[in-house]
């Protein structure tokens, strides 16, 4: 199975820690085609974009959107990238799990929860100790599917 996952980059890093987390959990269903989302030495200035391009960088991240089984996206972070990916994935008809941590004190946008279908699209509410069971849930109802 291929996954591509999505969190915040440019939109900022506070949650790179729990992308580590939820990318290594991920990779026990698959090949997760986005893991530099989870790395450490990636800031929010985001990939060298002198040396690829941002074009490049866009062509290559849809064109991995395109290969995927399935996009889980980290949504706690407002990002104007990962809500591009989105609604690129619904374009592309890919099937959606979306998770958001309320304890953050943020409030999802309208965009993403109302999107949600139960079906193709998903949105989980969760904290950070339960996201590898949540993770867990989600992949064996995918597997029933």
């Amino acid at each position: 199975m291929k996954i591509y996952f999505c969190g915040s980059i440019r939109g900022g890093r506070d949650d790179v820690h729990l992308y580590r987390k939820i990318v290594e959990k991920l990779q026990s269903y698959g090949v997760v085609l986005t893991e530099h989302v989870s790395s450490s030495e990636l800031s929010d200035r985001g990939e060298d974009a002198a040396a690829l391009g941002d074009k490049a960088i866009h062509d290559r991240d849809v064109d991995w959107l395109r290969q995927s089984d399935v996009v889980v996206a980290e949504v706690t972070q407002p990002s104007l990238g990962v809500g591009y990916e989105l609604g690129r994935a619904v374009d592309m008809e890919k099937k959606i799990f979306c998770l958001f941590r309320p304890s953050s004190g943020r409030t999802l946008s309208a965009m993403i929860r109302g999107a949600e279908d139960g079906k193709i699209f998903v949105v989980k509410d969760y904290s950070v100790d339960e996201v590898e069971n949540i993770l867990e849930d989600f992949f064996n109802k995918l597997k029933k599917a």
